[in-house]
């Protein structure tokens, strides 16, 4: 049985944030403190050990204690950058990543992702959250993957491609359904960060 000591949690920060007016999202307050201090804590009793991928404001996010990685790729941006520094990092047999600017996210993310992976013989699986009209809707950049994968990512990589979900596809992959989307609410804009503070409160 998969457990937290096997999962190495990757927080995403290395993102250009252009709809925040460029500044760094995982530094961006809500409710008082940094965006990704919530990523963190929610995080944490789920996995052995946390990762950062970062690309600007390194001081300040190795003031959390956790090693901060680059990207190794400075000229393609993206989740998949993220995840190939991460599991060249990950010294546990999985690797879960989550953005740094979902506050919400769910507290079972680990435990239902890795029985559904370990259940069906996966390599990696994906959220998706359940939407208000029912609908599914896809959340790929929250992964629970085996940290063996890097070849594969590499390679698919160096042909230049860069879509998330083309890589999943030539995998043994699928997605786990979560069905309060709240907990996938991420901040793009002000007016997103202020509306999930009312929520939280």
């Amino acid at each position: 049985m998969i457990t937290s000591e096997d999962i190495t949690g990757l927080i995403l920060a290395g993102g250009r944030a252009q709809r925040m007016g460029g500044i760094d999202k995982g530094l961006i307050p809500f409710h008082g403190k940094p965006l990704i201090e919530s990523a963190i804590s929610r995080l944490k009793p789920q996995v052995s050990t946390i990762l950062i991928n970062a690309n600007r404001s390194i001081t300040k996010y190795s003031h959390y204690g956790y090693p901060v990685l680059m990207d190794e790729t400075p000229d393609f941006s993206g989740p998949l950058a993220g995840f190939s520094v991460g599991l060249r990092h990950c010294k546990t047999p999985y690797l879960l990543t989550s953005p740094c600017d979902s506050p919400l996210l769910p507290t079972d993310l680990a435990e239902k992702m890795a029985h559904q992976l370990e259940n069906n013989n996966l390599e990696l699986v994906f959220a998706s959250s359940k939407e208000g009209d029912g609908k599914a809707w896809s959340q790929p950049v929250f992964c629970l993957m085996k940290s063996d994968l890097q070849d594969s990512l590499n390679a698919f990589l160096s042909k230049g491609d860069l879509k998330i979900d083309r890589w999943f596809k030539e995998l043994r992959s699928a997605t786990v359904i979560f069905e309060n989307a709240q907990a996938f609410a991420n901040v793009n804009t002000p007016e997103e960060l202020a509306a999930l503070e009312k929520v939280s409160s």
